[in-house]
C-alpha cells in the first residue's frame, strides 16, 4: 500500500486533480459569459476547459479519465487555463511525471519612442501598431476616431481580433464585417503556426471560440493570411462611408511589430472625409480637455 502512494501514482490522479481544479472555477473567472442558468456540475465543464486550451473535448476527457498522458506543453496550457499557482503547477507536473521547467516567456512588447512620434505626426492618416496576436501597442488620434477609443479598453483586452468579435459597434462599422473578421482569424492562425505554445494566444483563441460561433467555425477552417495590404470599406457614424487602402510595415527593431496605415487617394471623397474626421477628433479632444483659467 505504501508503494502505491509514492512512486507508483496512478495516472488518474492527474485527472482527479484537473477535475477538482475546474470545479473551483466559474465561467466569469476565466472570461467566459455567464448565462445565469443553473449548471448540472459545479465550476467549468470539460468542453469549456478544452476550448479554452484549444484542444478537443475528447482529448481532455481522456486526460481526466486517465486513458492517456498529456505532454508537458499541454500541461502548461491547462495550468494557465485552470489558474494554477506555482505550487499547483509543480504538483500537476509531478503527478504526470514531467519536468517542471517553464517555457521561456517572450518579453512584453513596447513601441520605440521614435515610432510613436511618427504615429503622432500622422495627423491626417489613421495608423496603429500591432504586436503579437494582434495586440494594439500604439495608435494615433485619427485611428482612435476612426475605429474606437483604444485608451478606454483595458490593456489586457486591447487586441484587434478581440475587439472585432466582442464590440457590437465593429459589426456596423465594417461594411463587410464577416470578411474583415475572417481575415483576422486567418492572421491569428498564422501567428499560431509561428508561436504554437504562446499562452496568451491560446487563451485568446479559447475565449473567442467560446463566445462566438463564427470565430470557432472560421478557426476550424485553418485558413491563414499574412498582414500585407488590402482595401476595406467602413460606415463611420460621423463622416459616412470610407473606402480605405491599408498597408502594413514591419518594424526593424521587432519583426513582431507591424505598423498599419489607412489611406485614400488625394481628391477622393474618402480623402476629404478623413480630413473632416481629423478636424472633428481635434474638436472632441479640445472640448474634453480642462480649460485653463
Amino acid at each position: 500500500m505504501l508503494g502505491s502512494m509514492t512512486g507508483n501514482v496512478p495516472r488518474n490522479e492527474v485527472g482527479e486533480f484537473l477535475k477538482n481544479r475546474r470545479s473551483q472555477l466559474s465561467p466569469r473567472m476565466v472570461g467566459l459569459p455567464d448565462t445565469g442558468r443553473p449548471r448540472r456540475v459545479s465550476g467549468l465543464r470539460r468542453e469549456e476547459v478544452a476550448q479554452l486550451a484549444s484542444i478537443s473535448t475528447d482529448y481532455y476527457t481522456r486526460l481526466e479519465q486517465g486513458r492517456m498522458q498529456a505532454s508537458a506543453p499541454v500541461l502548461d496550457i491547462l495550468a494557465r487555463v485552470l489558474h494554477l499557482d506555482d505550487d499547483e503547477r509543480g504538483y500537476l507536473f509531478q503527478l504526470a511525471g514531467k519536468p517542471t521547467t517553464r517555457t521561456r516567456r517572450r518579453g512584453r512588447q513596447k513601441v520605440q519612442p521614435q515610432l510613436q512620434r511618427v504615429l503622432d505626426d500622422l495627423t491626417a492618416t489613421p495608423a496603429i501598431v500591432q504586436g503579437r496576436r494582434g495586440d494594439i501597442l500604439a495608435w494615433n488620434a485619427l485611428a482612435a476616431a476612426l475605429v474606437t477609443d483604444f485608451s478606454s479598453i483595458p490593456e489586457k483586452h486591447r487586441n484587434y481580433p478581440r475587439i472585432q468579435f466582442t464590440d457590437p459597434a465593429m459589426r456596423t462599422l465594417y461594411a463587410d464585417w464577416e470578411s474583415a473578421a475572417q481575415i483576422s482569424v486567418a492572421q491569428l492562425r498564422m501567428e499560431a503556426a509561428k508561436y504554437p505554445e504562446d499562452p496568451r494566444l491560446i487563451e485568446l483563441v479559447g475565449e473567442l471560440s467560446m463566445r462566438d460561433k463564427q470565430f470557432a467555425q472560421w478557426w476550424g477552417d485553418h485558413r491563414v493570411a499574412a498582414r500585407t495590404v488590402g482595401t476595406k470599406t467602413l460606415n463611420h457614424p460621423v463622416v459616412g462611408e470610407l473606402v480605405l487602402d491599408w498597408d502594413t510595415l514591419t518594424a526593424n527593431t521587432d519583426p513582431d511589430q507591424h505598423l498599419t496605415v489607412w489611406t485614400a487617394p488625394p481628391g477622393s471623397p474618402t480623402h476629404d472625409r478623413l480630413r473632416i474626421l481629423a478636424s472633428w477628433a481635434a474638436d472632441q479632444h479640445l472640448s474634453a480637455s480642462p480649460s485653463l483659467t
